[in-house]
């Protein structure tokens, strides 16, 4: 004896074979469709003439790699001068001011009530 589920009852039942197989309303001979790859975005973009276009503008690594590994002693993180060194002083200034605050509200938070 075949079973499905009843959307009713809530209970499975009593069945045929093709309704068995073919479970809410999925009908049997169909062919399966693949998926759409989702990361199949080409590297290079086709125009309407059939030429290949470059994008994403021109390779900045080189030059980068040869900023970043220069033997000088600057840290990584400060190698590029003024914007790297503003970054790295508004994130330690907040860094301190959100400690200073979870400090303050440790002590506030630890004195008895006052009635």
């Amino acid at each position: 004896m075949y079973y499905k589920f009843s959307g009713f009852t809530q209970k499975l039942t009593g069945s045929s074979p093709t309704t068995a197989y073919s479970p809410q309303g999925l009908k049997q001979g169909l062919p399966a469709e693949p998926p759409t790859m989702i990361f199949a975005t080409p590297t290079k973009v086709l125009t309407g003439t059939g030429a290949m276009v470059e994008h994403y503008g021109e390779n900045r690594v080189p030059e980068l790699q040869k900023l970043f590994q220069k033997p000088d002693d600057i840290p990584v993180h400060l190698k590029r001068g003024y914007p790297d060194r503003l970054l790295y002083r508004t994130t330690m200034a907040l860094t301190v001011g959100g400690v200073v605050y979870c400090l303050v509200a440790l002590y506030i938070a630890a004195q008895p009530n006052r009635k």
